[in-house]
């Protein structure tokens, strides 16, 4: 299987290309931005060495896909989505913030509380919690969206006390994030899922507020099956998940974490293969839709042609 690691395009009007962890993102005419997924992944904030096959297309279809669903609550930047692997949409200042909201204890807010930690960014949690627990209510837990290297958590009080967003702007992405949140919750159990936690980034075009990038995909948001879950935790088992977390479990078993000095292990192209299986699961549990792999065989040049075709339509209009 051929996995698409990077793309080098020159696109109508092009002004400028920025190479993110997972997409290429080129700049048109200072108007538009042209969204590659790429077959990347990164897990701890490093890229990992190798693609993994089919990864962009799962991305940026079940994105698009919840984007749709989700646009009567919050505005979005898509205008096309002109391939599998691409989407294009307005572009947006970003918020320097990510907006997590979590309704489980598990991943990182999990890792904290069984150090000992009894406050994830800034907000309180309660005694007695084992990991996987439904929280008494869902709780934001935003981070400092950072160029290079990682994110860090942020509390509320220090993101508003530092003015990296102001009051009015912060409470209506509060507001944004509980209602995408609840709907995606809904939908999830839908399909015999839990959202157990996500994350949302928001723009700003002009005075508005748009959602932006990717919402609900597994690299953004964690999924447990619903049907046995009670009894799982009631027996102190693990949960049964769809999410990227299983590669990052993968990495700590084999002694990374994205700390200095360590090696990401080989990645074998059973791991890679395994990785790509997981990842076409969860699109077809989620969406409830038969994943349907692109063509392979010229991609790159696919690509360039459908988002050509679309960039010359917009920038006639």
């Amino acid at each position: 299987m051929t996995a698409i690691k990077e793309t080098n395009f020159s696109f109508p009007k092009q002004t400028n290309f920025y190479k993110g962890k997972v997409r290429d993102v080129y700049t048109i005419n200072n108007q538009f931005m042209a969204m590659v997924v790429t077959d990347r992944i990164s897990a701890f904030d490093v890229v990992l060495p190798e693609a993994i096959p089919f990864k962009g297309q799962v991305l940026n279809q079940i994105a698009a896909k919840f984007l749709g669903a989700t646009k009567d609550i919050v505005p979005n930047w898509v205008i096309d989505v002109p391939d599998e692997m691409v989407t294009i949409g307005r572009i947006c200042e970003p918020f320097k913030v990510e907006m997590v909201i979590r309704g489980y204890l598990a991943g990182h807010a999990w890792r904290e509380y069984s150090a000992g930690k009894r406050s994830v960014c800034g907000v309180a949690l309660p005694d007695g919690l084992k990991e996987n627990d439904k929280l008494p209510k869902p709780i934001i837990t935003p981070t400092t969206k950072a160029a290079v290297g990682h994110d860090e958590d942020i509390s509320r009080e220090d993101i508003l006390a530092k003015g990296i967003v102001s009051v009015a702007d912060y409470t209506q992405l509060e507001n944004y994030t509980y209602a995408l949140y609840e709907r995606g919750v809904q939908m999830a159990a839908e399909r015999g899922l839990i959202l157990v936690d996500t994350k949302y980034e928001f723009g700003k075009a002009g005075n508005d507020i748009y959602l932006i990038d990717e919402i609900h995909t597994p690299d953004s948001s964690r999924y447990f099956y619903a049907e046995g879950y009670a009894e799982r935790q009631d027996k102190n088992e693990a949960q049964k998940q769809l999410s990227k977390e299983f590669v990052r479990k993968w990495l700590i078993e084999n002694g990374f974490q994205g700390k200095d000095g360590q090696n990401v292990p080989v990645m074998t192209p059973e791991i890679v293969n395994s990785i790509s299986d997981r990842y076409i699961e969860l699109y077809e549990q989620i969406t409830g839709d038969k994943f349907v792999k692109n063509e392979r065989s010229d991609i790159v040049n696919r690509i360039e042609k459908n988002v050509s075709d679309s960039l010359n339509n917009l920038l006639s209009a």
